[in-house]
């Protein structure tokens, strides 16, 4: 049933979100040939700047999903095998008995038992679900460090691991994606960032999308206020920041047009082939950096309903391929984020960028307590994918 889109009632929606707390938030919807671009609240709090929604935005995991793409791009040419263990390619960085357990796929899925490094980069943040040890004091202190992925591999394959190759659930682990970088430059000979724009950004007529070199974002953008479940208040602004503690696993910039441009190229076979597209949406049940139990195919999961935001890494649904089912993938940075949803028909389509994050409050055992954002970011997004 088509559900075509009410601008009036996608303006009041967004600007509810921003009522509840959000400073700035923008959003691109799409039914077939009608589109939709709205925007609610400031991009700068002490200027009083507004956002608009051909903004520039760090869209943190979002990233993955262009990943992702370039390495089945490179396993349809035959330079690396889907289901090849990681040891073949990178011996030096996944050794021994656990380099031949680990396949491709596996990094490529999250079920390669490999830690997240995170914890270990930014000792003083901890890791998740332990957020009430939290502490932003590392986000200043490596504002401007400059991290060396091999280096950032090694605190992950070093760590206890999270699991036995190939089990499930699998962990959501940053890990497996910084790898898949040194996998992709090893299989082309290039950088990442160069294999990535040329044959993921480049062929999908992506124009304001770029994996950034320095700090700052070009072009018109927003601050980015992260207020770390209330423990920086008033919130921070960390727009400028250096992006090497992930690399190309979640650093792109990009906007909410060129993010539903992207994906509508990928789910109509344009990026990937076929056999390619049906391997990405091939899920397995992983554990979401929230500690949530979700599906996730490579690079990119499904959503059945709203039940999760652009705060974070997983959402719900069971890898149906319906019209009911949107694909896609959500990112955070420090103080931004983003979601961008496509339904599998490729008709309806939702990307949303906000200018904060973790912005709920934590209870005494450390669990993130509702707010009002939740819920209009919620309705925003059951209106904007369902109408």
């Amino acid at each position: 049933m088509k559900n075509p889109l009410d601008p009036a009632a996608l303006n009041a929606a967004i600007e509810h979100v921003h009522r509840a707390g959000m400073p700035g938030l923008f959003a691109e919807v799409r039914d077939g040939d009608q589109v939709w671009r709205g925007a609610a609240g400031v991009a700068d709090v002490s200027t009083g700047r507004p956002v608009t929604a051909d903004m520039r935005h760090r869209v943190g995991s979002i990233t993955k999903t262009f990943t992702a793409a370039a390495v089945l791009q490179q396993v349809e040419s035959g330079r690396i095998g889907l289901d090849a263990p990681v040891g073949r390619y990178l011996p030096e960085l996944v050794p021994g008995e656990r380099g031949a357990a680990i396949t491709v796929r596996m990094l490529l899925n999250h079920t390669s038992g490999l830690a997240e490094y995170l914890p270990y980069a930014y000792p003083s943040l901890k890791a998740f679900p332990a957020l009430a040890e939290t502490s932003p004091r590392s986000l200043d202190d490596h504002r401007f460090t400059r991290f060396d992925p091999v280096e950032l591999i090694g605190m992950g394959v070093t760590a206890p691991a999270a699991g036995a190759p190939g089990g499930t659930p699998g962990l959501y682990s940053n890990t497996n994606y910084l790898l898949l970088v040194q996998l992709l430059e090893q299989a082309t000979g290039t950088t990442a960032e160069h294999c990535i724009t040329r044959d993921v950004i480049e062929r999908a007529g992506l124009r304001d999308t770029e994996l950034p070199t320095g700090t700052h974002i070009d072009g018109p953008h927003s601050q980015l206020y992260e207020s770390w479940f209330g423990m920086i208040d008033p919130p921070r602004d960390y727009s400028v920041y250096d992006m090497s503690w992930v690399g190309p696993s979640a650093s792109l910039i990009s906007t909410v047009a060129d993010l539903n441009r992207f994906y509508a190229a990928l789910l109509a076979g344009k990026i990937v082939g076929p056999s390619s597209l049906e391997e990405m949406r091939r899920t397995v049940p992983v554990v979401s950096q929230e500690g949530r139990v979700i599906e996730y195919g490579l690079g990119l999961h499904p959503m059945e309903g709203p039940g999760q935001g652009a705060s974070g890494q997983g959402t719900s649904g069971q890898g149906a391929t319906g019209q009911g089912t949107f694909w896609g993938h959500g990112g955070t940075v420090w103080g931004g984020g983003a979601l961008a949803m496509t339904r599998a028909d490729g008709e309806r389509q939702m990307a949303v960028a906000v200018n904060m994050q973790r912005w709920n409050g934590l209870d005494s055992a450390g669990r993130p307590q509702p707010h009002l954002i939740d819920g209009a970011l919620a309705a925003f997004y059951q209106l904007a994918m369902y109408g």
